[in-house]
This record gives C-alpha cells, sequence and structure tokens, in this order.
C-alpha cells in the first residue's frame, strides 16, 4: 500500500511538472509567434506603401536617380544612400579599432576593479537617446571642424563621428564576450611556448574570437545605418550625391524623419520606398551575421 501510494504521488508530482512545462513552453511559442507576426506585417505594409512609387518610376530609375525633387514628382535617392553608406563605413573605420582594443583591454588586460567601473559607464552610452548625440555634435563638434576642414562643419564626417561614438558599446559588449569565449587553454598553451601577454591576445585570442567581433561590427553597422536624429542634425542634409566626407549630405533615414510629415501621397510613398532599401540593407547584414555564426558553429564543432 505505501509503494502504491508513494507510486501515485511520484506520477501526480511528473504531472503536474509536465502539465507546467507544457503551459511555459506554449507561452514562449505565443511570444515568438507574436514577434514573427509583427516582423510579417510590418515587411508587408512597408513593401505595400512602398510598391506604388517604385512601379511608377522604376526600381532602377528609384535607386540610381540623382535628383531627389518630391515637389517636381523627381525621386531619385543614389545621394541618400551613398550619404548613408559614407557615414556608416566612416563610423565602423573609427569605432572598430578603438571598439576591439576596448574589449580586449577590458577582458585581458584592464585590472578587476577598472574594468567593473568601466563596464557601466561604456554601457551607459548606449542608453543616452539619439538627440542628445546629436545636440551635443551640432554645438561642438560642428563648430571643431569648420576650422581644419574650412567648411561649415556640417558635414558626413561629423556624422561619422558621432555615429562612431554611439555603436562603440554594441562593438565593445559583444568582442568582450567573445574573447571571454575563447577557452582558457588556448592562452596556457601560448603562454606555455614563451609568448608574450600582448603576443598571445593579438595573433591568438583575436583570430579565435574573429566571428564574434566580425557579428559585433556587422550589428554596429547595421544600429549605424538605421540612425536617424542624431545623424540628421549634423550631417547638413544636402541632396547631392557626395564626392567627400567633408560634404555635406543626406541619408535615407534622415530624409524619412525630415520630410514624413508634410510628404503628399507620392512623396510618401517614396519615403516609405526608402524604408524598403533600408529593409534589405538591415536583412543583408543580419544574413552575414547568420552566416558568421553558423560558420564558428562549425568551426567549433570540429
Amino acid at each position: 500500500m505505501a509503494n502504491a501510494a508513494a507510486s501515485m504521488h511520484a506520477e501526480n508530482l511528473y504531472r503536474q511538472r509536465k502539465t507546467r512545462e507544457n503551459i511555459i513552453a506554449a507561452l514562449l511559442f505565443c511570444a515568438a509567434a507574436v514577434a514573427m507576426v509583427a516582423v510579417l506585417l510590418i515587411t508587408i505594409y512597408i513593401w505595400r506603401q512602398g510598391w506604388p512609387i517604385l512601379a511608377k518610376a522604376g526600381p532602377l530609375k528609384f535607386f540610381f536617380g540623382r535628383t531627389w525633387q518630391p515637389t517636381y514628382g523627381i525621386f531619385g535617392i543614389l545621394s541618400q544612400v551613398v550619404g548613408s553608406l559614407y557615414v556608416t563605413i566612416g563610423a565602423l573605420c573609427i569605432a572598430v579599432p578603438f571598439g576591439v582594443l576596448g574589449a580586449l583591454f577590458l577582458a585581458e588586460f584592464a585590472p578587476r576593479k577598472i574594468a567593473d567601473y568601466m563596464r557601466p559607464a561604456i554601457s551607459l552610452l548606449a542608453a543616452i537617446p539619439s538627440v542628445v548625440y546629436g545636440f551635443v555634435g551640432l554645438r561642438l563638434l560642428v563648430p571643431w571642424l569648420q576650422g581644419p576642414t574650412g567648411g561649415v562643419g556640417l558635414s558626413l564626417l561629423a556624422g561619422a563621428i558621432v555615429l562612431s561614438i554611439m555603436i562603440l558599446p554594441t562593438i565593445i559588449s559583444i568582442s568582450e564576450d567573445a574573447i571571454r569565449a575563447v577557452p582558457p587553454d588556448y592562452l596556457e598553451a601560448s603562454l606555455g611556448l614563451g609568448a608574450t601577454q600582448w603576443q598571445t591576445s593579438w595573433r591568438v585570442l583575436l583570430p579565435a574570437a574573429r566571428s564574434g567581433i566580425l557579428a559585433s561590427i556587422i550589428l554596429g553597422a547595421g544600429r549605424a545605418i538605421g540612425e536617424t536624429m542624431a545623424v540628421m542634425m549634423v550631417t547638413g542634409s544636402r541632396f547631392t550625391v557626395p564626392t567627400s566626407m567633408l560634404q555635406p549630405g543626406a541619408t535615407l533615414t534622415g530624409t524619412i524623419g525630415m520630410e514624413f510629415g508634410y510628404a503628399g501621397p507620392d512623396h510618401q510613398h517614396a519615403l516609405f520606398a526608402m524604408g524598403v532599401v533600408l529593409f534589405i540593407f538591415i536583412v543583408f547584414m543580419n544574413g552575414i551575421v547568420r552566416i558568421v555564426a553558423r560558420g564558428a558553429r562549425k568551426g567549433a564543432a570540429k
């Protein structure tokens, strides 16, 4: 009798645990499904709103057109595409060296107390609103650039510098996690062979963590290309195809942010079509991240 009662009690406990697990699994599935449906609906809406102008003007003419005059029905976004690429690539050229070396310092060289203070400070950079970055760049960075460049200061270079500061937390935090994920055996083997700590970091840790570092760079690029307010405030928003980082220029996100409030029907469709272009860029970058992550898993399995 005692054994039967204990068995029945254990079976009831198992059923209750199984029921709770099923409920939790169902809730997690619903949360994931809601996120997927939301992304799908946003994608469909953007494509539906942007397609009329693409069909009317033609995708090639829209993308490679050099003139943006919505009032006259001329929609060419090449100047905004080139401006977005300029500020994004410029921001990466500035942020990647500082971000990777900063992550290496926090992971391997910084004393524990210093690292414990620096990590929250770096994370705090991601919490500052973009309009604050834009205001600081407009009041401090733009006047400082007027002297060396001889221009007005409002330029793609100013946008790249502001964006580089904004994407630093992403690059540093993810790169540091990737460096810390390298097996300690790699470090011990290199030091055991007589390499210095810097040689080990440069020739062993960074190559071993390259997939995670590359993922941080691509995610930083996604953040940079999608930024609106800060870039809009310091780049000058000139709708000509730029040939230098020192020239004013316009970006895709900045144009959408400035003009959507007063845009007419065709103008709004053109701005949504810009969103389609941004969406393609972001999907492309996320695809690269997935390929890199898959390659890292295959390498770890080997």
